[in-house]
């Protein structure tokens, strides 16, 4: 699983955040990883001039998985730590929720089945 860190203007991306969002993020998502082919996590500061602790921090992330479209979510956070781990939750429980329901459908089709 690739994972994919970009910043806006107001968030210096250091190397150093970079590696720990990243490590957060694969933690997280580490019991659906062999479904996802990559990962996008975007990091913004809404209000960089404004007063901080509002919940101006947001992460979106974005994954890729094995034959769908990609997935998107988002939390908002008074820090990037919180604002990561949020949407890192996020993403692991609607990509569970996504297999879940593929596999429920696979196990409850009414198709006929193909004769050779």
């Amino acid at each position: 699983m690739q994972v994919q860190i970009n910043t806006d203007h107001n968030i210096e991306g250091r190397e150093e955040l970079a590696d720990q969002v990243s490590s957060v993020v694969e933690d997280a998502l580490s019991r659906v990883s062999d479904h996802i082919t990559s990962v996008n996590v975007h990091l913004s500061d809404q209000s960089s001039d404004q007063e901080k602790g509002n919940d101006s921090l947001t992460c979106m992330i974005e994954a890729r998985l094995e034959g769908r479209q990609p997935v998107a979510v988002t939390h908002q956070s008074a820090t990037l730590d919180q604002a990561v781990q949020g949407a890192a939750n996020k993403m692991t429980h609607l990509i569970e929720s996504t297999i879940g329901r593929i596999k429920h459908q696979e196990e409850h089709r009414t198709d006929p089945p193909l004769s050779s």
